[in-house]
């Protein structure tokens, strides 16, 4: 089956992951000698890698702080020690991201600002929600380590856009936070073209590129090569992207005046349920090998909704409700336009925490 999308980006995209894999990444872990041994266990060893293409250096905050400026990251593990804000703060001046990871962040945090070296709140990461702190938690067990993991990973994907993949390759507690992440913004990209009136099919080939370009980088980070062998595999891509336009065109028919909102749904939900389910299949232990039977069930449920919506659409009582929709829908139609990006976002933060909660 030919893919009809532009083979030359989806080659491009391979051979960015390709350049991922042997891309050098140098990082920097400081431990604050104050700070839980199990933290810092753990830390330790969410940032150790065999690669090659890897360099942690690991040193004890108030014995030799020596900062890297060609670090990609630092990462201090923090307990009670006042050197914590100044150290991310030379960091920060040397270019350098700096992550604060604790399990006590509302103290960190107190003790930075009276100390003159503010961390910004975003860079002080811990397993606890906000306004949580560890008093009230038993302990860092697996639930609280999960967490923080999910918590560093997300980190990492913000602050290092261009090695994001290369970090997820190397780090295994990545991988999970980098296929969301490329889930969340494939599907908005999608909802995007949805938004946007084009030339009958030719949105077919944009949304399908996306969605087999979301599929390559879920496979990479958890270290599964989509090459030229496995190239059939996206070819079951094309049954989703399709699905998702006839499903968008039959609800478009039965409501056009809601066209723009139903055609930017779909686009974004059949998107996020090709990568939520793919996400669970290479977490569940499998291959690139059967990808393409993922993406086959992931268009069950839009087929079985396609029927049952053809056979409400027969229905009389279905032409009333079409018309009253169309006397309604003019009113709200400007709020539903302003209210779709912030509908996506909530979309992908409710499925990222139904994934995380698994």
């Amino acid at each position: 089956m030919q893919l009809p999308v532009d083979v030359k980006a989806l080659i491009d995209e391979a051979t960015d992951i390709n350049a991922a894999r042997e891309t050098e990444i140098a990082v920097s872990v400081y431990v604050d000698e104050t700070a839980p041994a199990d933290l810092v266990a753990h830390v330790r060893g969410a940032f150790a890698s065999t690669s090659p293409q890897v360099r942690m250096q690991l040193s004890y905050l108030d014995r030799s702080f020596a900062p890297q400026a060609e670090d990609d990251i630092a990462i201090i593990v923090a307990g009670d020690s006042a050197k914590v804000g100044p150290a991310a703060k030379a960091l920060r001046a040397m270019g350098v991201p700096a992550m604060v990871v604790t399990l006590s962040p509302a103290d960190v945090a107190a003790r930075a600002v009276s100390g003159g070296s503010d961390i910004p709140e975003g860079d002080v990461v811990s397993p606890w929600e906000e306004g949580e702190e560890f008093a009230g938690h038993a302990a860092f067990n697996d639930e609280a380590a999960e967490a923080l993991d999910d918590r560093m990973g997300r980190w990492i994907v913000a602050v290092c856009r261009e090695k994001r993949l290369a970090f997820a390759i190397s780090f295994p507690f990545m991988r999970r936070p980098l296929a969301r992440d490329a889930v969340q913004a494939t599907s908005i990209q999608n909802a995007g073209i949805g938004l946007v009136p084009l030339i009958p099919g030719a949105d077919l080939p944009i949304m399908t590129l996306n969605q087999a370009k979301m599929v390559l980088q879920i496979a990479a980070a958890y270290g599964h090569a989509m090459d030229k062998d496995r190239i059939k595999e996206l070819a079951a891509v094309v049954g989703s992207a399709y699905l998702c336009r006839t499903l968008a065109r039959e609800l478009v028919e039965f409501v056009p005046v809601l066209g723009f909102a139903i055609r930017s749904g779909i686009a974004y939900g059949g998107t996020a349920a090709l990568g939520y389910a793919l996400i669970e299949y290479f977490e569940g232990g499998e291959n690139a090998v059967g990808v393409a039977n993922v993406a086959t069930r992931a268009t069950e449920g839009g087929t079985k909704l396609l029927g049952r919506l053809r056979e409400v659409a027969a229905d009389p009582k279905s032409l009333k409700i079409a018309d009253k929709l169309g006397e309604v829908a003019p009113a709200v139609l400007d709020k539903v336009n302003e209210a779709v990006p912030k509908i996506a976002d909530t979309a992908a933060d409710i499925m990222s925490k139904a994934v995380a909660a698994k």
